[in-house]
């Protein structure tokens, strides 16, 4: 996909995920590539723990390579509830980190599993202190980081307090914020001003569209105003990754159709809407 601007544009593999919790479509991101691909798109952000065979980093490279895909970022998704990383958590961490070297400029986009809203205080206080030594190993590495607050009902991260308690918290200096300006407006939030507010933060994003009914809606169908949002990171000269994480109720039955309708909703619509 051709884009004018310094910005490009990715897609999420989330989008498969959403059948079957997963089961569906496992082992297939080497398929996810090639729609990715077909779809126009520059890069590609996979889960950690969905990426099958192409975890293994010789065979990710080839893969990218065969479609001219870029690996844009990985989300690191787990449950962060305690004080510290568990041994797996830790284990999973340290793993995609090293994966990670191996794509220069990727970002470890930190996500945690919603589990519900109890104990909020010393919960958001433990999830921010894990994500900032996470986001330190990566970095100390070579990795950048940045994290994605999500908004489903059981999150800690879904509400204007959550955001205000935990932006304020990470440590800018090896962690960024991903908004996510669904997750935004699902939260009760406007996604731009809550943008223009944490924009030093800012350093990946996602795009997905909401309509409240009850929530997600089909790219450029629902209520989010993706034109003005664009338009102002580009007057911020924003230069990194727009990835589509498409949660439409559509993309339960059919992720290809989505990922392919936001290819061409971006090249035919978003796009000539900026020149």
């Amino acid at each position: 996909m051709s884009s004018p601007f310094p910005f490009r544009f990715g897609a999420e593999t989330y989008t498969w995920f959403m059948h079957n919790n997963g089961q569906t479509h496992a082992n297939r991101l080497a398929h996810m590539i090639d729609i990715t691909a077909q779809a126009g798109f520059a890069g590609i952000e996979p889960t950690h723990s969905w990426m099958g065979d192409l975890s293994d980093p010789d065979r990710l490279a080839d893969k990218l390579q065969e479609k001219g895909i870029e690996l844009a970022a990985i989300a690191l998704a787990l449950d962060w509830n305690g004080s510290e990383e568990t041994e797996k958590e830790r284990y999973e961490a340290d793993q995609t980190i090293a994966l990670m070297k191996r794509f220069p400029g990727a970002i470890l986009c930190t996500v945690q599993k919603p589990s519900g809203r109890h104990n909020l205080e010393i919960r958001r206080r433990y999830l921010v202190d894990t994500v900032n030594k996470i986001s330190r190993r990566a970095v100390d590495q070579g990795v950048p980081c940045s994290f994605h607050p999500n908004s489903p009902h059981t999150s800690i991260t879904r509400t204007e307090d959550d955001y205000r308690v935990i932006l304020d918290s990470l440590d800018a200096s090896v962690t960024g914020w991903t908004p996510d300006v669904g997750h935004l407006r699902n939260g009760g939030m406007d996604p731009l001003s809550k943008m223009k507010e944490y924009a030093s933060l800012i350093n990946l994003v996602h795009y997905k569209d909401w309509n409240g009914e009850p929530e997600f809606a089909l790219m450029g169908q629902g209520k989010i105003d993706l034109v003005a949002i664009t338009r102002w990171l580009i007057d911020q000269q924003y230069n990194g990754w727009i990835i589509c994480e498409d949660e439409a109720p559509e993309a339960v039955d059919d992720p290809d159709g989505v990922t392919l309708h936001d290819g061409r909703w971006i090249q035919e619509t978003l796009i000539p809407a900026l020149l």
